[in-house]
């Protein structure tokens, strides 16, 4: 008889109460809360330097289309695909890449040399560009 008072007891006290519940959702909450705060400005900043990256790539493959041909290429998409100029050694790249803001890099020359540049995120930052 002693037994079976004894394990409905520890059956009943098996549950949480409703205040132990409430108090774990609101840590949670607010832990939620500090980790969204934190990361928020880390995708912008990992969005640029991945901007900055690719253009570096870009002027990488500018680089090299100009060791091989004697010339700056007339347009980015002379890094893909030959344009008809003698001593082409490419592709330079594997495709013409868009940023992280889906936008096509801009391309330009400039006297003697060249600038890629990208619009950037669209926030009033400014564009990002090659120098």
């Amino acid at each position: 008889m002693n037994m079976l008072i004894c394990r409905r007891r520890s059956a009943a006290r098996a549950g949480f109460t409703l205040i132990e519940v409430l108090l774990v959702v609101a840590i949670l909450g607010i832990l939620a809360g500090v980790v969204v705060v934190n990361f928020a400005g880390k995708q912008k900043k990992a969005m640029i330097d991945a901007c900055r990256a690719s253009i570096q790539n870009i002027c990488t493959a500018v680089d090299m289309y100009e060791v091989d041909t004697g010339r700056f290429p007339p347009s980015l998409n002379a890094l893909v695909q030959n344009d008809g100029s003698p001593n082409w050694n490419g592709p330079y790249l594997r495709s013409t890449t868009k940023d992280p803001w889906g936008q096509e890099f801009q391309y330009s020359q400039t006297g003697d040399g060249y600038k890629i540049s990208s619009q950037g995120p669209g926030d009033g930052s400014g564009p990002i560009t090659s120098w």
